[in-house]
């Protein structure tokens, strides 16, 4: 997960605890505000109306006193307002009326009236008369005369509240000295006035009310005459008032905290992204680096933190870079002298070998030379090892002042000591003539010159791009024998005539060899892990095609490459070569890695490269195990193309080599460039590696080089266990024998 996304789940997460927090407490605030609000309210309104109905209460049945309270009720901030009794009167027909013994009527009298002690008490209203006349007598200083009276009406005080509706009285009736124990069922009916309205919450929902409960306390008023309580009013306010402010509330701060949120994610989300480009530049420079191109941020970001990596990054790209150049110079230096000859400057014979492939895979024409120095072996017994040489220096100058001289592309090698060879690259039979002419007559300067009589005989074939380069080789040496024939400092130059095959007869056989897929592949070249945990794990391995000609009789690859790429076939061979390799690898479950060779007339193919995207996503499965491999001078032919190619195998999950790899093909400065996955040495460096200090220094900077560029190096074809060991110290990732 990326770390914009990580500080927008965090931030995001931060603002929720802090937006469920602030809810929670706001909400409780204002719960408790209107909680208290409206419990205020209620009070206020019911001791306003207590004060209201104070003069009111001499009689409790007024309508004025119902009127006042349906006004206070109709404004529709209460649930219900409420006017009890305190006191509650009852009268001496009352107990007649309703006493149990119906023998008694109102000439009776009644005393010892009574009742349960837990429903309250009876006092009689003479109780009043009498304390008022003992106030005022002590009042005037005056002797307290009480006049007897005998009381008509009562007054039940209940202890607290009375749930009891029906209570019995219990009292003594008595007529002309007869008394008789009874009891009355009184109906107590302490509300005198009640106006409720229904709490509605209009627009509240319902989960908003269940969620959130708000209680309002009922609020009383007590209203007395004298010292008397004599009724108490109850107001309850109405809880939908509230829960419809809370409501309102509640929304309007989940609506800006979600505005809050997109403002605030917005803002963040730029900053984020101005905040994270510096860390971006820095991820591009590290990928950079790992790739091999050593660049720096010119423009540091302002942020310390970021600011220290993006220097530390600088430091280490140019320390890097460095290192490579130093690199690159020391593998100059020693391809130069692995690939020179000390004495003379000529290229040696792994050179000779490596620019005949390059003519082969250029379909070039031309002629091959073959130049020995005639009794060299006498001409050092006769002589000084410094004339010796100095005459070798003052041949090899021929040749090399005849390939500066002459307008056409010629290279010069020195097999041996005495053996030469000369590559003319696009020259026809009388162009080469007229050279060999050139080279006699230098030749008979020199032998005039060392007092020599025979210098040297020439052999010449021409290029045959069906051929190989024994075949070539051997067929100069037969023209260097006719020429040795012929006289001293002669030369003999085969005509093109004499090519082995027929090039219509190389086409009809290729063709078919191709349309019937009549050609096997062999897996060759076991590439083992030289060092640490997989040591002597079989990695990779090389497909290795085989074709046969009518005759039953190999066809060398590189003629058979040489023709399908002339007549426009190597697309179909190398899609046919792949689709074997891909059955043998789900068929005989192969785990390691398979090299393909690929032409690269093939990678410039836009067929063949949406033919491969098809195949390599079908069987996405073991695309891993497919590495494809190129020439290092088939590279250097079109190396942009190259890097597009390595681009789409990349993005296919699939690996790419170079093989027979040399320095003089490819700078080693652009090997960073070119994203590879392995580099496979030409066989040269590793033969007799442990004799040679150069070829060690070479391969050992080869190591140092493809190990900063995360690239796997491997030596081919070692066949000395000495020159294997020796490898495998210079720390070589793989080798095959």
């Amino acid at each position: 997960m990326s770390l914009s996304k990580q500080l927008y789940i965090i931030i995001a997460f931060i603002f929720l605890i802090i937006f469920t927090g602030n809810f929670i407490i706001s909400v409780k605030n204002a719960k408790e505000y209107l909680e208290t609000e409206a419990s205020t309210k209620a009070q206020d309104t019911a001791t306003a109306l207590g004060m209201s109905l104070k003069g009111l209460m001499k009689d409790k049945n007024d309508a004025e006193i119902k009127s006042i309270i349906n006004a206070i009720a109709n404004r529709g901030f209460y649930k219900e307002i409420r006017l009890e009794d305190t006191l509650f009167t009852i009268k001496k027909a009352q107990l007649i009326k309703n006493a149990n013994d119906k023998s008694i009527d109102n000439s009776w009298e009644v005393e010892n009236i009574k009742v349960d002690k837990n429903l309250g008490n009876i006092e009689t209203n003479s109780d009043d008369l009498d304390l008022m006349q003992e106030l005022e007598a002590l009042e005037n200083n005056q002797e307290l005369n009480l006049k007897e009276n005998k009381p008509t009406q009562y007054k039940f005080i209940p202890n607290g509240d009375l749930k009891q509706k029906n209570i019995k009285i219990y009292f003594t009736a008595s007529k002309n000295e007869k008394s008789i124990d009874t009891f009355s069922t009184i109906v107590i009916d302490n509300t005198i006035v009640k106006v409720t309205r229904d709490e509605k919450f209009e627009y509240v929902p319902q989960w908003f009310v269940n969620a959130i409960s708000i209680n309002l306390k009922e609020m009383e008023s007590q209203i007395s005459n004298g010292w008397k309580t004599t009724a108490t009013i109850y107001v309850s306010a109405n809880a939908g008032d509230a829960y419809a402010k809370l409501y309102e509330q509640a929304k309007s701060g989940v609506l800006y905290s979600i505005i809050a949120f997109i403002v605030s994610m917005a803002l963040l989300f730029v900053f984020v992204q101005y905040l994270l480009k510096p860390l971006k530049n820095i991820e591009k420079l590290a990928r950079s680096i790992a790739i091999g191109n050593f660049k720096t941020i010119d423009k540091l970001p302002w942020t310390t933190e970021i600011k220290n990596v993006a220097i530390s990054m600088n430091e280490m790209s140019t320390k890097i870079e460095s290192v490579i150049t130093k690199l690159n110079k020391n593998l100059e230096n020693i391809t130069q002298k692995l690939s020179k000859d000390e004495l003379t400057g000529l290229n040696l014979k792994q050179t000779f070998e490596t620019d005949m492939k390059k003519m082969f895979i250029s379909k070039s024409n031309g002629y091959i030379f073959t130049i020995k120095i005639d009794s060299l072996g006498e001409f050092a017994k006769q002589h000084t090892n410094e004339e010796v040489n100095k005459f070798i220096k003052k041949f090899a100058s021929i040749l090399k002042e005849c390939k500066a001289c002459k307008n056409i592309n010629i290279s010069a090698y020195r097999f041996y000591g005495s053996e030469f060879a000369l590559i003319t690259d696009g020259i026809n039979y009388e162009q080469a003539q007229e050279l060999t002419a050139t080279i006699k007559r230098e030749f008979e300067n020199l032998a005039n010159e060392v007092g020599k009589d025979e210098i040297a005989h020439i052999g010449a074939t021409p290029f045959n791009p069906i051929g190989t380069t024994d075949q070539m080789l051997h067929a100069a040496n037969e023209a260097y024998e006719k020429a040795k024939l012929i006289g001293p400092n002669e030369a003999f130059i085969r005509d093109s005539d004499d090519l082995v095959r027929d090039m219509k007869a190389w086409r009809t056989l290729i063709f078919d060899i191709i349309k019937n897929q009549r050609f096997e592949i062999s897996y060759i070249g076991d590439a083992k892990v030289l060092n640490g945990d997989d040591e002597n794990q079989l990695v990779m391995q090389e497909a290795f095609t085989k074709a046969y000609d009518l005759d039953n009789k190999d066809i060398p690859i590189g003629t058979f490459v040489s023709i399908a790429e002339q007549y426009e076939k190597i697309v179909d061979f190398d899609k046919a070569v792949i689709s074997k390799v891909i059955s043998d690898i789900k068929l005989e479950n192969i785990k390691h890695s398979i090299s393909i060779n690929l032409s690269l007339d093939s990678i410039d193919d836009l067929n063949f490269i949406l033919w491969l995207r098809q195949t390599l996503h079908k069987y996405k499965d073991i695309s891993h195990q497919l590495v494809f491999s190129l020439t290092a001078y088939a590279v250097t032919k079109d190396i942009e193309k190259f890097k597009d190619f390595v681009t789409i195998v990349h993005e296919l999950n699939a690996k790419v080599i170079i093989k027979r790899f040399e320095s003089k093909f490819i700078a080693l400065d652009d090997i960073k460039n070119l994203d590879l996955d392995y580099i496979r040495l030409a066989r040269e460096y590793s033969n007799n590696v442990k004799n040679d200090p150069s070829k060690q220094s070479f391969i050992e900077a080869m190591v140092e080089l493809t190990h900063l560029l995360n690239i796997k190096l491997f030596a081919e074809n070692i066949k000395d266990d000495e020159d294997l060991q020796k490898v495998k110290e210079l720390k070589v990732y793989g080798a095959s024998r």
